[in-house]
């Protein structure tokens, strides 16, 4: 593994931020193979090296994956100034630069990949690569065939590019809602809500179910999350 410096490393893991892990530094609380170190910028290799903290030892991790189930109400964002954030929600991490990848509306629940892995964040936002997301929603109305072909189609919801052709099934009805599953290959902003406003119909309650080879594992209640397993991790890289 590539060498690091001392202060990089213990930033990543969440010890604080650059400045005051140098303070750390400088009142010699940190030590690396049971020297202290006096230099933030001194480097190691933290697989082989024994790094500790007050005496404390810092296993470095290098990756972390979380599946979470976004509740409403937290903003998918690593800070915001109105808001909870849906890190904030990752209280077992070890690494201090997690992040969600793509977002959730403030009010949509479901599926949220919380890492710190940004080759497979962009993997998975990439327009080019037209990764599937799957949703159930609530929708006030009857959905019917030409909604349904309006989807397939794509649309014009005020974007320079129609969206892409998408797939809309219907679940279930009654007089006035219908739930119904969308299925979208894209990111837009808002974009279910705003393909559903051309048809005339109002997004009621919006969940992810699925992005990707990943499927919200159906025991998480609202809020909670788990690590990704080995074979989660892989099949999304795939």
């Amino acid at each position: 593994m590539a060498m690091l410096r001392i202060d990089k490393l213990l930033t990543e893991m969440g010890f604080g931020s650059r400045s005051q892990v140098k303070q750390m530094v400088a009142r010699g609380r940190v030590s690396v193979d049971g020297t202290v170190v006096s230099r933030p910028e001194t480097k190691m290799d933290p697989e082989l090296s024994e790094i500790t903290v007050d005496g404390m030892p810092v296993v470095y991790t290098q990756y972390e994956y979380y599946m979470l189930h976004k509740p409403a109400g937290y903003v998918s964002a690593t800070q915001d100034n109105c808001y909870p954030t849906v890190v904030e929600l990752i209280t077992g991490a070890v690494r201090g630069d997690l992040f969600p990848v793509g977002r959730l509306d403030l009010d949509t629940e479901g599926l949220l990949l919380v890492t710190n892995d940004g080759a497979l964040a962009h993997k998975l936002l990439s327009p080019k690569r037209h990764v599937p997301k799957v949703y159930q929603a609530r929708v006030t109305g009857i959905v019917d065939g030409e909604d349904i072909a309006a989807f397939q189609n794509g649309m014009d919801i005020g974007e320079p590019e129609w969206t892409l052709p998408a797939t809309l099934r219907v679940i279930s009805t009654d007089e006035t809602e219908s739930f119904v599953e969308v299925v979208i290959t894209e990111g837009k902003y808002h974009q279910i809500k705003r393909m559903f406003a051309v048809r005339g119909r109002e997004v009621l309650y919006l969940k992810r179910i699925s992005m990707g080879s990943l499927t919200l594992d159906d025991t998480l209640k609202k809020g909670e999350y788990r690590p990704l397993s080995g074979q989660e991790i892989a099949e999304l890289k795939r």
